[in-house]
C-alpha cells in the first residue's frame, strides 16, 4: 500500500494538470523551476522538450524505417512469411547462424532493433544503452527453444511402463541453466522473463493435464526463484495458449504462495485481457492471496496467442478487449475485492502494465496518481513495452518519471517506472521470437500510423533544430 508523501503537492501541479494528455504530447514551457541535481542549482526548463529526444539518432532512423514498413500491409504480410520461413527452416542456406551475409542483413535490420544480443557481452552493452536512455529497468528473456523428437521423449522400463527419457530431464537442466544465465545479465530491480514450457515435455505434459508441478520442475523453479530474490531482481511467468494456461495458473499460484512473502512480489503471473475469463482469473488470484496472506504480482497484457486460440474464448470486439484490460487494471489499482469476498482485506499486490496502448496507459496512470494525491490506498504500478516498439509511449513514460522526480524532494516518489522488454539469443534462435511478436502485435501495428508520425516529427525536429 502506498500513501501520499509531503512531496505530492509539488508533483500535483505537474502531473494532474496534464494527465489527460499524458501520451504523445510535447511538453510546453512552464513558469515553475526545477532543481538540477548535477549542477546543484535551480534552472529554467527548456521552452519545449521532446520526450523522444533521448533516443540515439541511429535508433531513431532505424525505428522510422521499420515502423513505416510495418504499418504497410503490402510489406507486412510478405515480411511475416519470410520471418516464418527463417524461424522454421532446416536449410543451412537459410539459417542465419550459418549464412554470414544473411546474418549481417538481419542484424542490421530487425535483430539489433528488437533483440538484446547473442551473448553476455552484447546483452550487457544493450542493457547499459537502454538504461542510459533513461529507462528504469529491463525485462530479459532467453529465446532458445529446445525441440525434442517425440520418439525420444518416452522410453519403456523393464516392466514395459512408459516413462520420460534421460533427454527430457536433461532438457529441464538445460532450461534451468539458460534461465539462470539470463538472470545474471540483469540487475537489481530488473525482471527475468520465464517461459515454463521451455523446459520441455515434462513441463508441457503436466501443465496440459493440470497436474501438480513435477519434482524436477519444482526443484528447478525453486532454484531460479531463490537466485532471483538473492540478486534483488524479479521474474514474471510468460503466458501460454489456453490449452496450457489453466495449468500454468495453478503452478503460478503455487510459486507465488511459496516465494511472494514480502511487500514487493518476486514472482508475477501473466493475465491476458483479451480472454473472456480474464477478470474471473484475476478474482481467483485475489481471493487466494487475500485468504492465504501472500503477495500477488500481476503482469497485464492484452493477448499473446491470438492467432492460435479458440475464437470463442476471446472477446468479440476490440472494444470489449480494451474494456476488459482497463477493468482489470482499475480493479487492482483501486484495490477492489471480488463481490463474494468484498469484506476481505485487499492483499499486498503489484501490477506491471505491459501495453503499447496509450489510452490504457493514460487511464491506469491517472487512476494511480489520483488515488495517491487523494491519500487513497493503491498498489505499486510499473509499465513496459517491447524493445523497438511504441518508443513514443515509452519515452513519454520516462519523461514523466524524470519530471516528477525533478519537481519533488522525495526520493521514493511513487511514479510508475518505465521498462523495456527484450530477448537474447543467436539470430537464428530469435527468429521464432520475432515472428511471434509480429503476429501478436500485427493488429496494433496496422493501426499505429501515429507512431510513424511521431518518429518523423522527431527526425524533423533534429534536422531543423
Amino acid at each position: 500500500m502506498f500513501s501520499r508523501s509531503t512531496s505530492m503537492k509539488s508533483f500535483q501541479s505537474v502531473f494532474i494538470h496534464n494527465n489527460h494528455s499524458l501520451i504523445f504530447r510535447r511538453l510546453r514551457s512552464t513558469k515553475s523551476h526545477y532543481h538540477d541535481a548535477a549542477l546543484g542549482s535551480t534552472v529554467q526548463p527548456p521552452v519545449e522538450v521532446s520526450s523522444m529526444a533521448r533516443l540515439p539518432t541511429r535508433f531513431l532512423l532505424r525505428s522510422l524505417l521499420l515502423t513505416s514498413l510495418m504499418t504497410s500491409k503490402v510489406f507486412l504480410r510478405p515480411a511475416l512469411a519470410i520471418i516464418s520461413v527463417l524461424s522454421t527452416t532446416k536449410s543451412a542456406a537459410l539459417n542465419p547462424d550459418r549464412n554470414i551475409p544473411l546474418n549481417k542483413l538481419l542484424r542490421w535490420t530487425v535483430y539489433n532493433h528488437f533483440c538484446a544480443g547473442a551473448n553476455k557481452k552484447e546483452v550487457s552493452r544493450t542493457v547499459a544503452d537502454i538504461k542510459k536512455i533513461g529507462y528504469q529497468g529491463v525485462i530479459l528473456g532467453y529465446s532458445k527453444e529446445i525441440v525434442l523428437d517425440h520418439n525420444e521423449a518416452m522410453v519403456r522400463d523393464g516392466s514395459g511402463t512408459s516413462q520420460y527419457s534421460d533427454k527430457c530431464y536433461e532438457m529441464v537442466d538445460e532450461w534451468k541453466n539458460g534461465t539462470l544465465e539470463t538472470l545474471r545479465m540483469v540487475g537489481p530491480g530488473d525482471f527475468l522473463a520465464v517461459k515454463l514450457t521451455g523446459a520441455g515435455p515434462i513441463s508441457v505434459d503436466a501443465m496440459m493435464a493440470r497436474q501438480p508441478m513435477p519434482e524436477a520442475m519444482a526443484k528447478a523453479v525453486d532454484e531460479i526463484c531463490i537466485a532471483t530474490e538473492k540478486q534483488g531482481s524479479r521474474l514474471w511467468l510468460d503466458a501460454e495458449q489456453q490449452v496450457l494456461q489453466k495449468g500454468l495458473d495453478d503452478w503460478a499460484i503455487e510459486i507465488m504462495r511459496k516465494h511472494n512473502n514480502d511487500d514487493t512480489p518476486i514472482v508475477y503471473n501473466t493475465i491476458q485481457g483479451y480472454l473472456k475469463e480474464s477478470k474471473a482469473n484475476l478474482d481467483c488470484h485475489l481471493n487466494l492471496a487475500a485468504k492465504e496472506g501472500w503477495t500477488l504480482g500481476i503482469k497485464l497484457v492484452r493477448g499473446a496467442y491470438i492467432e492460435h486460440e479458440t475464437r470463442s474464448l476471446i472477446h468479440d470486439t476490440q472494444k470489449d478487449t480494451d474494456q476488459s484490460y482497463d477493468l482489470i487494471a482499475d480493479t487492482m489499482l483501486c484495490r477492489r475485492m471480488p463481490s463474494e469476498n468484498k469484506d476481505l482485506p485487499f492483499p499486498k499486490a503489484a501490477l506491471f502494465l505491459a501495453t503499447h496502448n496509450a489510452a490504457s496507459a493514460t487511464k491506469a496512470i491517472t487512476t494511480h496518481q489520483n488515488r495517491l494525491l487523494a491519500n487513497k490506498p493503491t498498489i505499486m504500478l510499473e509499465c513496459g513495452q517491447i524493445q523497438g516498439m511504441a518508443d513514443e509511449l515509452s519515452c513519454e513514460l520516462v519523461s514523466n518519471y524524470e519530471r516528477a522526480l525533478a519537481n519533488s524532494s522525495a526520493a521514493n516518489l511513487t511514479v510508475p517506472k518505465a521498462f523495456k522488454c527484450m530477448t537474447w539469443g543467436s539470430v537464428s534462435e530469435c527468429m521464432g521470437y520475432l515472428h511471434r511478436r509480429a503476429i501478436e502485435n500485427r493488429g496494433a501495428v496496422e493501426r499505429t500510423q501515429h507512431m510513424v508520425t511521431a518518429l518523423r516529427r522527431e527526425l524533423w525536429r533534429r534536422i531543423v533544430g
